[in-house]
């Protein structure tokens, strides 16, 4: 029996990395899964693999909302709402333009906003609680130069899941909302960053270098925390922050030669 048999989930982002990850962990405990993204080869592929439903899906656009709700209530009552969805544009902010600004904007932070605000009234019609997951990132807990848009945008993504939390524990709904903070994972992400394709941005070297676990961590070891928040294992557990990063943000370790 799995952990989340009879329970019905969305992921967006779902194509690949964490967001993939996540829907295989999820589907092997027995959920029945809406995975959305633009990236419909990938993401049309895992559905087929997994026996799931795949949506193609731009987070930050309202009017792909309703159809996303209708298709997990189809599938049974909403459960699990994971917003994965997100990306990252490197650069300093002088240089960057307000396009780029505001598109980060658009999806890391309304994709989110959007996530709840139509995934809860279905969790509440169906009665019987819910548990949200927002991806953020250690980016959201600290300062990172030449991402400072990135790390704006995951920084709301935090407080705005305590809020929600808040929320909804007043409104006694029942639903749980959390978010997950990653550091160094290695993704297909990094090869849409500069130089990321030709090699010259390599998460493993970085990994190794900056994390005091001494490696970059998984995908599916960011999957396996999230299971852990929308499972009745964590029932009691709402508004917390659940750092994946090798103990990025405990501090540094220096590594001395014997």
């Amino acid at each position: 029996m799995g952990m989340l048999d009879g329970k019905v989930g969305i992921i967006t982002g779902a194509a690949s990395g964490i967001g993939a990850a996540t829907a295989r962990v999820l589907a092997r405990e027995g959920a029945k899964l809406v995975l959305t993204d633009i990236d419909d080869k990938a993401g049309g592929a895992l559905a087929e693999e997994l026996g799931a439903t795949y949506l193609h899906h731009d987070v930050s656009e309202e009017e792909g909302w309703p159809a996303v709700i209708a298709a997990a209530e189809r599938l049974g009552r909403l459960d699990i709402m994971v917003a994965n969805a997100g990306i990252g544009i490197m650069g300093n902010v002088v240089d960057m333009s307000l396009k780029d600004w505001r598109r980060q904007m658009a999806i890391n932070v309304d994709g989110v906003f959007l996530s709840v605000k139509y995934c809860i009234p279905a969790m509440r019609r169906a009665g019987h609680g819910g548990a949200i997951v927002m991806l953020s990132s250690v980016a959201g807990l600290r300062g990172s130069a030449g991402l400072a848009g990135y790390s704006a945008t995951k920084g709301a993504v935090r407080l705005f899941a305590k809020s929600m939390a808040l929320e909804c524990a007043q409104a006694g709904d029942g639903i749980r909302v959390n978010s997950v903070h990653p550091g160094i994972i290695a993704t297909p992400i990094w090869d849409k960053l500069p130089g990321g394709a030709n090699n010259r941005i390599d998460p493993h070297a970085i990994g190794q270098a900056t994390v005091p676990l001494g490696k970059a961590g998984e995908a599916s070891e960011i999957a396996d925390g999230i299971l852990f928040l929308v499972s009745d294992l964590s029932s009691h557990v709402t508004g917390s922050e659940l750092v994946i990063d090798g103990g990025m943000t405990a501090g540094r370790i220096t590594r001395l030669s014997s």
